[in-house]
């Protein structure tokens, strides 16, 4: 089991909703664009994962209105994202 749960088994792992009935998340969007990026890697599919790093891009550097608290965190991800792709691409050319 890869512990990845789609929208379904999400709603209903959580079973919560905010009030007004808009379902609560455990996890901001940007952490499932990131999770979804590796099961790509995992996959071998690196068109896919690099499709995912320039979403997780742009949703990351337009401008958030109040400023994200984890934006150094969710930068410092995709750097991190970017470097696994670009190793994962040139395996001939790791680090010794």
């Amino acid at each position: 089991m890869s512990g990845f749960q789609g929208p379904d088994e999400e709603f209903e792992a959580g079973g919560a909703r905010a009030s007004g009935g808009t379902p609560r998340y455990s996890r901001r969007l940007s952490d499932k664009i990131l999770l979804a990026f590796r099961h790509a890697c995992d996959q071998g599919d690196y068109e896919i994962a690099e499709q995912l790093l320039r979403i997780l891009e742009s949703m990351l550097t337009r401008r958030t209105v109040p400023p994200d608290s984890n934006r150094r965190k969710s930068i410092e991800s995709l750097v991190a994202a970017h470097e696994r792709l670009w190793h994962l691409r040139h395996p001939d050319e790791a680090v010794a």
